[in-house]
């Protein structure tokens, strides 16, 4: 079952970004369901910090994978990011700017509206 397409501030969900395509549906949206078991739900724009970050803990965002269509993230790109990740990297320091309008409401269930609201995305 899908959940309703809602952001964090209770309005229907904004796409996050298509260029490159994200989402855990691949839709541009950070969209979830029963089959996201990562919760790809909080939109970022990733940073170079960011980035190391998540690979030193496992994940590499920045190298192209073309076997899964993947083209590696650049600083300033939007993506749709595990919201569990974005909590870890919260906490060592290394959280990316927010887009609130496009992260979904199931990412309260694990983060407070405050931290993402005080790592938002001027003037959205």
């Amino acid at each position: 079952m899908k959940r309703e397409g809602l952001n964090v501030l209770g309005e229907p969900l904004a796409p996050c970004g298509v260029d490159p395509m994200t989402g855990f549906f691949r839709d541009g949206c950070c969209e979830t369901g029963p089959a996201d078991y990562g919760q790809h739900t909080v939109c970022v724009v990733v940073t170079g910090n960011f980035l190391a970050f998540s690979k030193s803990r496992g994940n590499d965002l920045s190298t192209p994978r073309p076997e899964f269509n993947f083209p590696g993230l650049q600083p300033g790109d939007r993506w749709c990011v595990c919201v569990e990740r974005w909590a870890e990297a919260l906490e060592a320091g290394h959280a990316p700017l927010v887009v609130l309008a496009a992260t979904h409401l199931a990412a309260l269930e694990f983060v407070d509206l405050a931290n993402l609201k005080a790592h938002a995305v001027e003037g959205q």
